[in-house]
């Protein structure tokens, strides 16, 4: 074996080792959230043990050029932290309302800036509820497309998400490569991927034909 093949060798079981290793915390979250999405466990129930709890405070009236902007002023007095879902106003300049949502907690806002008054209808999930919710947990919406993230921690999950992903196709091509260069097993390892490849082509195209 030639030097240069020798290094791409080590490079692709170091690449296969180390970014599987740092993204194993992150597959197996996605697994059992997958789990929790796929099958309704009795024990993993989250929603009938939801916390509901219902917060009025006095407030400054917002300030901001935009609506994000005053609900994010709004946000900061009640205490409360997540991405802005929606914001609303009504025919009255008075009424502002919003939705704030963060995995596990989501909060109703509705501020009465004639009276300086807000009310804030809080909901919490226990922890199978916030392992469901970072399964599909975006910050943005199929209905509202033109959304932005707003906040900085729904930005650095979904960064961490796309890297997830990147690192599964890493896995992926370094575990075919192992999988070429152990000549002993080559038949096993075509068969096996031979079967993954009919199974994900059935339901990615197969259920269209039925």
């Amino acid at each position: 074996m030639s030097a240069t093949s020798q290094r791409w060798k080590t490079w692709n079981q170091k690449i296969h080792i180390y970014v599987g290793l740092y993204f194993l915390v992150f597959i197996w979250l996605f697994s059992v959230s997958g789990l929790l999405l796929n099958h309704h466990w009795s024990f993993t129930e989250f929603w009938p043990q939801r916390r509901q709890a219902k917060v009025e405070r006095t407030i400054v009236p917002p300030v901001g050029a935009t609506d994000l902007e005053r609900a994010r002023d709004l946000m900061r007095q009640l205490g409360i932290g997540g991405e802005i879902e929606w914001t609303a106003t009504h025919a009255t300049p008075e009424r502002f309302e919003f939705r704030v949502a963060r995995p596990g907690f989501n909060a109703e806002v509705s501020a009465d800036l004639a009276h300086r008054t807000a009310t804030a209808q809080e909901t919490r999930v226990n922890g199978w509820g916030v392992f469901r919710t970072l399964h599909t947990f975006t910050g943005v919406r199929l209905n509202a497309p033109t959304a932005e993230r707003d906040w900085w921690l729904t930005k650095l999950w979904s960064f961490s998400m796309d890297a997830v992903c990147v690192g599964v196709v890493a896995l992926i091509a370094t575990s075919l490569v192992l999988a070429y260069e152990r000549r002993e097993r080559r038949l096993a390892s075509a068969v096996a991927l031979a079967a993954g490849v009919l199974t994900c082509g059935f339901f990615v195209f197969g259920i269209n034909w039925l």
